[in-house]
């Protein structure tokens, strides 16, 4: 069974090292799923939740226009393995032909598919498998003092 996923916020944690990690939290079933990312990704995920505009298109912004001017759309994004601790994401996106939809699934790592997401407001899906794996108890995470959407989070 597949579940709806909302980005929770962008998390941070620590490392065997003691470092600190981002991650992108996304909550389904009732549980968080925490993503390691780059910092990087992690920017490019907040900007896009916060709305915040920047003076020239980051890469997924670009993206999202050349899918839209080719005449094609995203329809949602899956999160649907894990494998040695790396997350596998696919991109279902679709274009008329003809009158005709076709449709295409591209892989993708999950930090980008999720800035697609939120850029275009299309549904997050997680799998059970996934979650079975990987999701957490939403009481291992601090929300601090905040109390609005996408929120900084520690775990």
């Amino acid at each position: 069974m597949n579940h709806r996923a909302e980005v929770k916020g962008i998390g941070v944690g620590v490392d065997a090292q003691g470092g600190n990690v981002p991650a992108v939290v996304l909550q389904a079933r009732e549980e968080y799923l925490p993503i390691v990312i780059t910092s990087d990704q992690a920017q490019a995920i907040q900007l896009a939740l916060s709305g915040e505009p920047f003076e020239r298109p980051l890469t997924h912004d670009l993206l999202v226009e050349m899918i839209t001017e080719f005449g094609g759309a995203i329809d949602s994004i899956r999160i649907d393995d894990l494998s040695d601790g790396t997350f596998f994401a696919k991109i279902d996106a679709e274009r008329y032909e003809d009158g005709e939809p076709k449709t295409f699934v591209f892989d993708a790592r999950p930090s980008d598919a999720v800035s697609l997401a939120v850029r275009v407001d299309c549904p997050i899906i997680v799998s059970d498998e996934v979650l079975d794996e990987a999701g957490q108890p939403p009481e291992r995470f601090d929300l601090g003092e905040q109390s609005d959407e996408h929120d900084d989070l520690d775990f």
